[in-house]
Parts: C-alpha cells; structure tokens; sequence
C-alpha cells in the first residue's frame, strides 16, 4: 500500500508535487487573480452553431416580452375603462397612452439592442447620477407630483415621469462596472464597498425619502444578485443579506403605513373596509376567475371595487377575465423570459456582459415575484407594477430597453464564439 501511494506521487505532474509541499495542511490556499464567476459558460459542444444558439436565445427573450406587452395594453384597456370614463370622461385614455408608451418602448428596445453592450460600462456613472438628480427632483414641491402619500414622479408638459424606474437600470449597470473595475479584489469587502455601498446607501435613501419601499427592495435586491453572480463570498453575502432584512424591518415598523400593510398582508379580513380592503378584494377578483374566467373585459371588480386595478393589481383584474390558466400562462411567459436571461448571461462574450445580463434578469423577476406575491397575499402591498404588464410610461420603456440590452448581450456574445475570442474579457 505504501509502495502504492509512493508511485501514485512521484507519477504527479512536478508543479502539483510542489504545490502540495507549499499549501499547509489545514489552510486553504489564498484565492489568486480572478474568482470564479458563479454565472459561468458551459463547455461548448461539437457542432454547436453560435448564431443558432443566439436565435433561440432571442426567440425565448422577445416572444415573452412581446406577449407580456401585449397582453398588459389589452388589461390596461379592460381594467382602466371604468375609472377612466369616470375620471376623465374617455375609457381609451390610459390604453391609448400605454399603446404610445409601447411604441416608444419598442424604439428603446431596437435601440439598445443594436448599441454594443460595453457602452453602458462607460455610461453608468453619468446615467447613475442623471437619475439621482431626477429623483431629487421628484422630491421637490415646485417640481415632483405625489400620489398616495408617495413622491416618485416628474411632470414635463404632457409626460409624467418615474426617474426611480431609470435608475434599476443606471445602478445594475454602474454595480457592474465596479465589480469588473475590481475584479482582482472581491475578496476584500473593505476594498469592495468604496464606492459600491456609498452609491447604493445614496440611492436606496433617495427613494426611501419618496415613501417607495417597494423599489428600494427591487434596487437592493438586484445589486445583492449582481454580487452572487459575481462571486463575491457567500460569508460577506450573508452578512450583507442580514443588514438588508433588518434594515427593512426598521424601516417597515418605522411607519404606520407600512406596519398596516404588514398586518393586511397576514390578517385582511381583521379591517376589511380599511387596511385590508384593497387585499381582500383581490382576493374576490382572483376567486372570481375560476379556472377560465369570465371573459375579457367581462370583469366586475374593475368597477371601482379593487383600487388600483389598471397598475399595482392588474394581476387580479386579469386573473378574474382569464382565469387561473391564464395567471399560469402569465406566470410562464415571466418564466420563459427569466430562463433566456440566464442563458444570455452564461454565454456573454465578458465579464461585464455576464454581469448586466444576471442584473437585468434579476431585477425583471424579482419585481414580478413582488407584485404577484402583492397581489396573492404572500408579501405586503408595496406598490410595484407587474413588469411589461401594468400601466405606466416609465416603467414601460425602460423595461423594454433593457430587453434590448439583453439582446444585445446575446447578438455580441455569439458573434464573439464565431470569431473564436477568449473565454472570458473584462
């Protein structure tokens, strides 16, 4: 057995024998040059085309996309017609302005999809500070509009503006661009956090002044997805992820409002003429629908029974009209969309592209998780639209952009396998 294992050694390559003498036992080796991506590249497969791998993953980024577009400016129509006729004496004003933000959002879209990837790695910064200056706007009386106690919004002549939905965006992209810039010191959280966790505090207190706890969720949880895509440790994860929750437990029983909302989320039916009606009559929208609805625009609870019907809970509106199939067909196309940004990411042509592409995937599913989990009962009602789905310009556009910068992350990163680049260019 000796005679064995002494065989076995000496028949090792010389630079293991000698890296084996150097590591004492016991002690891990120190991490040296680059740590490994947890979004990482499979091991290419003979014969696979690159462009055909980009086509399918186009195909299942822009089919969802389109659906989910399209299926939310036909519930915007349905859900919005009654409040609209009410309010402002037409039922086609909020479709007809969710159709002219689509068309917008379709130019976005092109555009970023034929603008090459690494641009936003130089554009993140000014976008990132643009958008804080737009959100400080918001703020202001003589400039910001409020609604439902809440400061989010600019008004330039007929545009009504949400600068927070811009800055999901600017702040994936600029926590990428850091994260790529220190690449080589992931294992120093001191060295991470300057200037990562100054430019996320800055940003999360702007929106936590305009009473918008949702969308700071939404921001933090998109940058702490970016850090795991990356690599950074799982210890300095955790501890992150710790300060996160009980920040927001801070800041949730900081608030009346929000510990209310807290209260309807467990137990609606305790007030259901007061914190917990708009939940409870989500509930009645949902239950209503049965398996297969009652029929598009046939919905009784968009008759100023749910508040909010054609943003925040859309959903119950269309799980009333279409039923539980289509809640699931809803569900899917979310799901589908998710599945081809992680496979963009993994096969980016470089760090930064993996990076972006794990951002925005992240952020599109977690808000999506957030308004249904609103909707259903399952997490407090925080105000976040359904991505693609719900009204809103804002929103809107800058959720097609970044299905355009998704595309374009899949265009460069086949283009990069056709001619035979390296594995991975930071």
């Amino acid at each position: 057995m000796a005679e064995g294992a002494a065989g076995r050694a000496l028949r090792r390559p010389a630079a293991q024998r000698a890296g084996a003498k150097a590591a004492p036992a016991g002690r891990a080796r120190p991490r040296r040059g680059r740590p490994p991506l947890r979004v990482v590249r499979p091991a290419r497969k003979p014969g696979r085309d690159p462009m055909a791998v980009a086509r399918r993953s186009l195909a299942l980024l822009l089919i969802p996309s389109a659906v989910l577009t399209l299926l939310g400016i036909v519930e915007v129509l349905s859900a919005s017609s009654v409040s609209a006729y009410e309010q402002l004496g037409s039922s086609f004003f909020f479709f007809n302005r969710q159709v002219l933000y689509a068309g917008v959002g379709v130019v976005a879209l092109v555009l970023c999809s034929r603008m090459p990837h690494r641009a936003w790695q130089r554009l993140s910064v000014p976008l990132l500070a643009v958008s804080v200056l737009l959100m400080l706007l918001a703020l202001h009386p003589t400039s910001g509009i409020s609604a439902y106690g809440a400061s989010r919004w600019i008004v330039i002549g007929p545009i009504t503006l949400q600068p927070s939905e811009l800055t999901k965006l600017a702040l994936i992209a600029f926590t990428a661009t850091i994260l790529v810039r220190k690449w080589n010191h992931l294992d120093e959280p001191a060295h991470l956090a300057i200037p990562l966790a100054p430019a996320v505090a800055i940003v999360a207190g702007i929106v936590i002044l305009q009473r918008d706890l949702g969308t700071t969720i939404i921001l933090a949880g998109s940058v702490f997805m970016v850090l795991f895509a990356a690599g950074v440790r799982l210890r300095y994860l955790t501890v992150t992820g710790l300060m996160g929750l009980g920040a927001a437990g801070a800041l949730i029983f900081g608030e009346s409002y929000r510990r209310d909302r807290l209260i309807a989320a467990l137990h609606p039916f305790q007030d259901p003429l007061g914190a917990g009606y708009q939940q409870i009559q989500g509930y009645i929208a949902l239950g209503s629908g049965g398996w297969w609805g009652v029929g598009l625009g046939a919905s009784r609870q968009k008759w100023q029974y749910v508040p909010n019907a054609h943003t925040d809970f859309i959903f119950a509106i269309l799980g009333e009209e279409l039923g539980f199939v289509g809640e699931i067909v809803t569900l899917s196309m979310f799901v589908l969309l998710i599945y081809a940004g992680i496979r963009i990411a993994i096969n980016a042509p470089d760090t930064f592209g993996r990076l972006l592409a794990a951002g925005i995937t992240s952020w599109i599913g977690l808000q999506a998780i957030v308004n249904v989990g609103a909707v259903t009962g399952l997490v407090p009602i925080t105000g976040v639209p359904l991505p693609f789905v719900s009204f809103g310009g804002s929103a809107l556009v800058v959720s097609l952009a970044a299905v355009g910068v998704l595309a374009s992350i899949a265009r460069a990163g086949s283009s990069a396998r056709v001619k035979g680049r390296g594995e991975v260019r930071t």
